[in-house]
């Protein structure tokens, strides 16, 4: 059954190569009558399936890893599960509910449309008669029409069948007829319920699926924070110490090298072997992480059971069990409900690859819901009709989005590009296919321009530039580049106008040198004065990997220092010709390709994470911070290290000064979420130290963003574009920073700017500001435009004040353009407790 499920499916984390088959019935299903859910004919929205004609781009990661084809998760065995719905066709078809169970995407549910069609919304609701772990709910739609196809959705889970909790996940699908995978935070459940709030298409009143299935636990708890093991103790069913010192203990001392094996020397004790945590005290525990030694294959672990007991004697039947891969990777197990125990048994019951009676672990750690007020929390996982591979926050309170000319994957030089729009305020998304520029806008430069605009350059269309404006939801073309480019940097400068450097995974490879685009004639000048060889790191693979993903950071006069990814900086001057001079090496930092830099504070910056070389090489945990109020060479240091080692990671400043990391793995490569870091960590200024939050549901590596959003909270979405992959996260969720939260998860009291403020204030002017409360100090955050792993427009802004009243000020805007770049900036109160105000919208310069 499970064979005759994946092959149609060429979307989501189910996939396999019937794509060409798939666009063929779609042409010939638009040919012909449409069937069910009402006769009524109708056009196919503007989501449309990818084009077979162009497959991935021949030098852009043509191999997509072996790790990216098959889920994560696993399917969920269907044996005696049962659906219901909230109404099905039975008159004028076989529209049972019960058809999405039977592996065949020749039947389908479909809402009940004779008669009088039952009005929306419509519900799924699966009960698999037992508790399971779910993490994702696949949704297969109709095969034979466009009819029914569900947008937009939300998913509930129940341990009763009478008492449901919020939505898990909600979000809005694409108009097309490819398997989606619904992500969410893995937990135990008995039910699992889709509801389908609209027709994707609009067609009518109608939903529809082929197929469901259900995903099991991932190896990725969520929202958790690791037990301190401080006074731990392991002991073990068995372990060898005599051919080598390779207890139990070794599980608990932090250093992955150590591990327990079981006894091998003499006679091996047999299957199964266990090992059991006493923490020494009874504690709330949800999930566990096993990390398999790193010296060698044999004895990692197999199938699994995790067991539980408050004494050490009586152990309950098992909170969590499967099987993990025979990989060297950490993996989880997800409690199926949170217990209260002072020990801990995992037991192994096989040995992974089948290689003897052996099991052995390297590193053993056990989690425990995250506390809202020091680890944060995150909402629900938000669906997207497509990967958010480059996101720009816009000054109406709306999050743009896009992918490439495909929704979930990228190729060739198609001239139009697959966009969506959040509104941040509703929630809803929508799409829209951008065709009237001519230009594939995947992997591309991005600058917010001083207006709000959003300026986007290269990519697969390597020539190509773009300018959408929020005001009038338009796209439009502007002048092309003098350079062909993808994956070069961008950022505004201090002058209005954009500075472009490097890009040469498109247009041919080296020479990418800088030129700058003139907000006043929308035309484009060379650089010759900054050759980008300069600025390169020494990755093996060359210019195509050399020059990519710049850190810039725009000052006074036209100047942009480049503090990265090559460990060397260099100052670059934007008027005439241009000209580059050495600014030093960022400390002793290595090259950090696919880390990140932010503007955390005026002439301040954190650099972390990367690697020496794109991809398949180790990360780094380090931090620098980069200084330039001296006003000469910048004084570059490094600070606390991460605990987890990041390339591809994203960073956002918040309003305090503070920066939040996301995502990254310690080994990349492109398309995989193998060694994923799932934990996001928060960077403090006044200590130099990064602090771990809560555990995120969805993997972000390659080709993810982050976004301040003006509420305060981070959005945290994307990764994949691979095609018929598993690895694609056509989705986000929105973190909330403990400096929001009670320790019961609800939200402390904000301060709250009252009155009128400017939509545009002068650099230079007094902006008077009146709040409801007293507030300590005020932020400016400029709106972010994020791609790649790197957001050169983000910038926090510290105001100076004064106190005309208690609740009432007067903010002084920096009159220098190469501080306060102009542009859009989010406008923070914050109070004494450092909790922010939401953020006024206000245009700078």
């Amino acid at each position: 059954m499970l064979t005759r499920l994946l092959k149609p499916f060429p979307h989501g984390r189910l996939r396999s190569t019937g794509l060409i088959a798939l666009a063929l019935a779609a042409v010939v299903a638009a040919l012909l009558p449409l069937t069910g859910g009402g006769r009524a004919t109708a056009a196919i929205g503007s989501a449309e399936a990818p084009d077979p004609h162009h497959p991935m781009a021949a030098p852009h990661e043509p191999v997509v890893p072996a790790d990216a084809v098959e889920p994560t998760a696993p399917v969920l065995p269907r044996d005696g599960w049962t659906v219901s719905a909230s109404d099905e066709e039975t008159a004028s078809e076989d529209g049972r509910a019960v058809n999405v169970l039977d592996g065949s995407a020749a039947t389908l549910w479909h809402s009940r449309w004779s008669g009088t069609a039952a009005p929306l919304p419509h519900t799924l609701t699966v009960d698999m008669h037992r508790t399971a772990v779910v993490s994702a709910l696949v949704y297969q739609p109709r095969t034979n029409s466009a009819n029914g196809r569900v947008g937009s959705y939300a998913i509930h889970l129940s341990a009763d069948g009478t008492n449901w909790g919020p939505a898990v996940a909600s979000g809005t699908l694409g108009d097309d007829a490819t398997a989606k995978t619904l992500s969410f935070a893995a937990q135990g459940a008995r039910y699992v319920r889709l509801t389908a709030t609209s027709e994707a298409g609009n067609r009518g009143p109608w939903s529809s699926a082929a197929e469901i299935n259900l995903l099991g636990d991932p190896g990725s708890p969520a929202s958790v924070v690791d037990l301190p093991r401080t006074g731990w103790t392991a002991t073990a069913s068995d372990q060898e110490a005599s051919a080598s010192a390779d207890v139990a203990a070794n599980v608990l001392d932090g250093n992955g090298d150590t591990i327990w094996h079981s006894r091998y020397s003499g006679t091996a004790a047999p299957l199964p072997h266990s090992v059991t945590i006493d923490m020494k005290s009874a504690r709330d525990v949800s999930a566990l992480t096993y990390q398999p030694r790193r010296s060698g294959a044999n004895g990692r672990i197999g199938a699994y059971t995790v067991t539980t007991s408050t004494d050490g004697t009586t152990f309950g039947a098992p909170v969590a069990s499967g099987t993990w891969k025979d990989d060297d990777t950490v993996k989880g197990a997800t409690f199926s409900r949170t217990v209260s125990a002072r020990y801990v048994r995992l037991t192994a019951t096989t040995e992974a690859g089948g290689r003897g009676p052996w099991s052995s672990a390297a590193e053993i750690r056990l989690s425990t819901p995250a506390n809202p007020a020091t680890a944060g929390s995150w909402g629900r996982v938000t669906g997207f009709p497509l990967v958010p591979v480059a996101t720009a926050l816009l000054p109406n309170n709306k999050l743009l989005a896009w992918s490439a000319y495909g929704v979930d994957r990228f190729g060739g030089s198609n001239g139009y590009t697959q966009t969506a729009i959040m509104d941040l305020t509703t929630g809803a998304v929508t799409q829209r296919r951008v065709d009237n520029t001519k230009h594939d806008m995947f992997c591309p430069g991005i600058a917010v321009l001083k207006d709000g605009r959003v300026l986007v350059t290269g990519g697969s269309n390597a020539e190509r530039a773009s300018i959408y404006d929020p005001a009038t939801d338009t796209w439009s073309a502007t002048t092309d580049m003098n350079i062909a480019r993808g994956y070069q940097a961008m950022t505004l400068l201090s002058t209005g106008d954009a500075f472009v450097l490097g890009g040469s995974w498109s247009g041919g490879q080296g020479g990418k040198d800088g030129e700058v685009w003139s907000a006043a004639t929308g035309t484009w000048r060379k650089l010759p004065g900054v050759p980008v060889t300069t600025t390169m790191t020494a990755d093996p693979a060359g210019p195509y990997r050399a020059d990519n993903h710049q850190w810039l950071h725009a000052t006074s006069g036209g100047r942009v220092l480049q503090l990265g990814p090559s460990k060397q900086m260099n100052w670059i001057s934007t008027q005439g010709d241009g000209s580059v001079t050495a600014a030093g090496t960022r400390a002793d930092s290595a090259d950090a390709m696919n880390g990140n830099a932010v503007a955390y504070d005026i002439g301040k910056l954190l650099t972390l994470g990367g690697a020496t070389a794109y991809e398949n090489t180790t990360a780094t945990r380090r931090a620098y911070t980069v200084d330039l109020s001296g006003g000469g060479t910048p004084v570059a240091a490094r600070t606390g290290d991460m605990d987890f080692a990041r390339s591809f990671s994203n960073s956002v400043v918040m309003p305090d000064g503070k920066v939040a990391v996301f995502g990254g793995q310690s080994y990349p490569v492109p398309f995989s979420d193998a060694t994923s870091s799932l934990t996001p960590e928060i960077w403090d200024p006044a200590t130099g130290r990064f602090t771990r939050m809560a555990s995120m549901a969805v993997p972000r590596n390659y080709h993810s963003v982050a976004n301040l959003l003006p509420d305060g909270r981070i959005f945290s979405g994307g990764g994949g574009l691979c095609g018929d992959c598993a690895t694609n996260h056509a989705d986000g969720a929105v973190f909330t920073p403990p400096y929001l939260l009670n320790a019961d998860g609800t939200e402390r009291p904000r301060p709250v700017i009252t009155g009128t403020v400017p939509a545009h204030v002068a650099a230079g002017a007094a902006l008077p500001v009146t709040t409801d409360s007293a507030v300590t100090s005020f932020a400016l955050v400029r709106a972010g435009a994020a791609t790649h792993s790197t957001d050169n427009d983000q910038r926090r802004v510290p105001l100076t004040f004064t106190r005309d009243s208690a609740t009432s000020y007067t903010l002084s805007i920096p009159s220098d353009p190469g501080v306060a770049l102009p542009g859009s900036y989010l406008l923070f109160a914050l109070n004494s407790a450092g909790v922010p105000s939401k953020a006024r919208m206000v245009s700078v310069g």
